[in-house]
């Protein structure tokens, strides 16, 4: 049953408000059909049938909506975002169409963070109605799963650290009947020590730790979701200038994304046995703060020669894939603020994607496109394994020169992965730095819907 505070309904013929899509070819014919003064209000606003252009038109006692957009015959989860920011609170249904992939847009269009404001905003919601009720649910649910994700990126370091991270975990388990599981303190330092290196200069309520999360029948495929939870990056002793400290608040972006998908995953009963992990810590500065030069020893008995400190978010995620490497999963996928060099290449918008396998980064595109979600196949290439040599150890964390850094970051969770294991990863910039209709500037998700395609598609 749908909430009933819901912002998509079934359309049952109550009230409510027509909304007119329009394009460019169909404009004239729709003006044709209107009466002189409703007409003359059209021109008025200067209404020429443009994406998220829309116009408000008088009908007798009351008003209809005329909306642009691309091509009335096939609709982007964004054709209706603008509407669902700009019109009055009411309930809204489409005259001659149904939304499809639209309704997540309006539901993503109202999301506001208001957590700090002394005054929220007190305007009321707008409904959007339709006759496709099976496709309510699938749309409420991930826009749920992005406002998880912009939630949590959007909040402060001093609210949204290590254990405010393990209590998300704790109510999204509860919630569906998982099993939690928190590794920290001594336990920690053995069992995962580089989770314990970069995190054990943080103040003890910030004490890093390794969340995990399992659910869903044994016997089905494993699935291992794992996500960065660095929850503020200084850069540690090679430490980041103030403006680049500015957004570190959103360095635990990945681990939001593997919490919001491992959300999806459990509100559809996907046949799968899930494995969500979750190294959470704070890259501090503090006396004992891990140095440049040190060699940490790793979970999967590999030793990394630290070449920069602020190379600490695939640290803490070799551990981790270590640890989803041993329950033999048959996927992997993780997400990570990783890189400056992701955004170097393909910009905010684009998530860099890597896999292993072919089929699998086929899917991802596929999937991300059919989502309006893109992403982009980034190379895992053998010949730049060479930059993460070390004179001293198996390994370097970070290249000794500026080159495919992305590729480079890639390749060094790559060794941390079992061999043969299909295994994706998304090196994610969880923000955006401007507004577009249904996507407000701040945290946001980037990849969730591509790696939810696909794992629709293989388990739904």
């Amino acid at each position: 049953m749908t909430d009933k505070n819901a912002l998509i309904q079934p359309d049952k013929g109550q009230p409510a408000l027509a909304i007119h899509l329009i394009d460019k070819t169909g404009l004239d014919d729709f003006v044709r059909s209107l009466s002189a003064p409703q007409r003359a209000a059209l021109a008025a606003q200067k209404f020429v049938a443009d994406g998220y252009g829309y116009a408000i038109v008088p009908d007798g006692d009351g008003w209809f909506v005329v909306s642009g957009v691309a091509n009335v015959a096939s609709l982007s989860s964004w054709c209706l975002s603008k509407l669902a920011e700009v019109l009055p609170a009411g309930t809204y249904r489409l005259a001659a169409a149904e939304p499809g992939p639209a309704l997540f847009g309006w539901v993503t269009g109202q999301y506001r963070f208001e957590r700090y404001l002394s005054a929220p905003s007190e305007e009321g919601s707008r409904v959007l109605l339709t006759k496709d009720v099976a496709g309510i649910a699938p749309a409420l649910a991930e826009a749920a799963a992005t406002a998880l994700v912009r939630d949590m990126v959007n909040t402060p370091a001093e609210d949204m650290g290590p254990a405010e991270l393990e209590g998300l975990a704790s109510q999204v388990a509860k919630a569906h009947g998982a099993e939690l599981k928190v590794t920290k303190g001594d336990a920690l330092e053995q069992g995962f020590p580089m989770v314990h290196m970069v995190g054990r200069a943080a103040a003890r309520e910030a004490a890093p730790r390794l969340i995990e999360l399992t659910w869903g029948n044994p016997a089905h495929p494993k699935v291992a979701l794992v996500g960065k939870g660095v929850c503020f990056d200084s850069g540690g002793l090679d430490i980041k200038p103030s403006s680049g400290m500015l957004l570190m608040k959103k360095d635990m972006g990945g681990a939001a994304h593997a919490l919001a998908l491992a959300q999806l995953v459990m509100q559809a009963k996907l046949r799968v046995r899930l494995h969500l992990l979750i190294p959470a810590v704070e890259n501090a500065i503090s006396g004992n703060a891990f140095r440049p030069g040190d060699v940490l020893r790793s979970r999967a008995g590999l030793s990394v020669e630290i070449g920069n400190t602020d190379a600490e978010g695939r640290l803490v995620l070799g551990d981790a894939l270590t640890r989803a490497g041993e329950e033999t999963p048959e996927l992997v996928i993780d997400f990570a603020t990783l890189t400056g060099a992701a955004r170097v290449a393909l910009g905010p918008d684009l998530p860099a994607m890597f896999a292993r396998r072919d089929e699998t980064a086929d899917e991802l595109l596929k999937a991300g496109e059919a989502a309006d979600d893109r992403c982009w196949r980034l190379p895992l290439f053998d010949g730049y394994r060479e930059y993460l040599k070390s004179d001293i150890a198996d390994l370097n964390n970070a290249g000794g020169n500026g080159f495919a850094g992305a590729s480079v970051a890639a390749l060094f969770l790559d060794k941390f992965v079992p061999e043969g294991v299909d295994w994706a990863h998304f090196d994610t910039f969880a923000w955006r730095p401007a507004a577009k209709p249904g996507r407000p500037k701040g945290g946001d998700a980037l990849g969730l819907r591509a790696a939810w395609g696909l794992l629709k598609g293989r388990y739904g």
